[in-house]
């Protein structure tokens, strides 16, 4: 797992991150009559991004958790798509191949002594659900657009990332721009499968070399409106950390015979029994892991909520059964419990032998693997086999980067000028993305999108109808100009 060094944490983070969001906001209050965003015209930078967009996603670069399943064709296909759409960049950049698909881009800076900033994403998408392709209003590698949306499997997961920073830095070469950090680009091709070989073997490659990353900025967060209840105003999420990962598999015996004879209970009565109480019995809240994300978001937030939020250090159960309530809300404060699989018996008429349940556990910092399983044994009792599921992808929680730092501040600021009427917070990732397996060469590693989004439209990434907006075209071109030209120095070579 990833590293610990540099002691990255929240700091005193949930107030100077406070501080600095509110800041922000003071910042942009004034700005009065904040034009919503537009469909790009014709021919319009946002509009050649969304056409070129369209074409990544059309190329069906789909990794599988065998890895022998996955065509390499299509991968190989992406990077001739980079190289043809993005001349400036593979003329002016160093690019190099890694592990097979991976790719890391070099574009050296004039002060080579500095620490370089790392932008990120990755071309590889889930495949989808046999028996869903009915349910996509347009198919999903067909890239089609229609008045307000561009459709297709990875439009925000993550092909729209990695387009819009390639769009990015193909602009500012065009314009003469030339950093005085050195930045690179990172793609990686298994995030959807744990980037254990495309984004380990980048940051090892680094590391290699004696590398040092002020900060890396990959996928996890967005402009999100109606994050929760009482919350009006869109949230900027921007990930300072990540939930760890964890598959556990649960085994219930029997012994097995004709069903006309059945014991008190069968291994899938067991099964079943124990699958009930560790649903019932979720894992305890750390309202800790998230003060950055709620002091942030106290001041716009109403009602009771506000109130709660606001002095959780003296509220802190209200805070808990307010947010419990709710699968989103759950999810920000505790380990969640999912149980995704089960299976057991061949016959009606004949007592299962063994059953079989999957569960899958989003591991919050505070709360370590091994301390969820032992959690799991404990809840389901002796009879029943508890195992971490053997191969696939496990994590711990990573460790959060500061949110006062000169990089956070690159990243808060830079949402800010895209996105003026968002309140900019730090908050941990549900998921897992490919940035943690930068933290052992950077100082700092965050997460965010530049699009506009609903909780519905989070829940589209990984299932059926995923699309991207779009008006967030010019806005998301202009977030990672924006980054790159802050974070990486404005010398103009004319």
């Amino acid at each position: 797992m990833t590293s610990r060094k540099k002691g990255m944490r929240l700091v005193a983070g949930a107030g100077v991150g406070a501080a600095a969001a509110a800041a922000l906001r003071r910042r942009w209050a004034g700005r009065r009559g904040v034009e919503a965003p537009r469909v790009p015209e014709p021919g319009s930078p946002g509009d050649v991004y969304l056409e070129h967009l369209a074409a990544a996603v059309r190329i069906p670069t789909i990794s599988h958790e065998d890895r022998s399943l996955t065509d390499p064709a299509p991968f190989d296909a992406f990077h001739a798509f980079l190289e043809d759409t993005y001349p400036r960049v593979h003329r002016n950049l160093n690019r190099e191949v890694v592990a097979g698909h991976a790719l890391l881009y070099t574009w050296e800076g004039a002060d080579p002594g500095a620490p370089a900033v790392l932008l990120m994403g990755h071309i590889d998408v889930v495949g989808i659900e046999p028996g869903t392709e009915d349910g996509w209003e347009h198919p999903p590698f067909a890239g089609e657009r229609d008045e307000e949306w561009l459709w297709g499997r990875g439009t925000t997961d993550d092909k729209g990332s990695v387009v819009a920073i390639f769009e990015a830095v193909e602009g500012l070469l065009a314009e003469g721009f030339r950093p005085d950090v050195t930045l690179l680009l990172a793609v990686g091709d298994d995030e959807e499968i744990g980037g254990g070989r495309g984004a380990a073997a980048i940051s090892a490659l680094l590391s290699s070399r004696e590398v040092s990353l002020d900060f890396v900025l990959d996928e996890g967060g967005a402009v999100v409106t109606g994050l929760l209840p009482g919350v009006t105003r869109p949230v900027a999420l921007v990930g300072i950390g990540e939930k760890g990962y964890l598959n556990v598999e649960l085994v219930a015996e029997g012994a097995g015979g004709h069903s006309s004879v059945p014991p008190p209970h069968t291994a899938v009565g067991a099964l079943a029994a124990a699958v009930a109480r560790l649903e019932a019995t979720p894992l305890a809240v750390r309202l800790d892991s998230q003060e950055g994300f709620f002091a942030a978001l106290a001041p716009v937030l109403g009602g009771v909520n506000g109130l709660a939020l606001r002095h959780a250090d003296r509220l802190g159960p209200l805070v808990e059964r307010r947010l419990s309530a709710s699968p989103p809300g759950n999810a920000l404060i505790r380990t969640t419990t999912a149980v995704t699989m089960i299976e057991g018996g061949v016959k009606p008429n004949v007592l299962p032998q063994s059953a079989r349940a999957v569960v899958n556990f989003r591991v919050i910092p505070g709360d370590t693997v091994e301390g969820v399983l032992e959690h799991v044994r404990r809840v389901v009792g002796e009879e029943i086999t508890v195992r971490q599921l053997p191969g696939g992808f496990s994590a711990e929680p990573s460790p959060l980067s500061s949110t006062d730092s000169a990089a956070y501040r690159v990243v808060a600021e830079s949402i800010a000028a895209v996105f003026p009427e968002a309140t900019v917070a730090p908050w941990i990732v549900m998921g897992a993305t490919d940035a943690r397996h930068y933290l052992p060469v950077a100082s700092a590693a965050y997460r965010f999108s530049p699009f506009r989004m609903t909780p519905a439209d989070l829940g589209r990434m990984h299932g059926t109808g995923e699309r991207l907006s779009l008006s967030d075209a010019d806005g998301a071109l202009a977030f990672y100009r924006t980054v790159i030209q802050k974070a990486c120095g404005t010398t103009q070579q004319w």
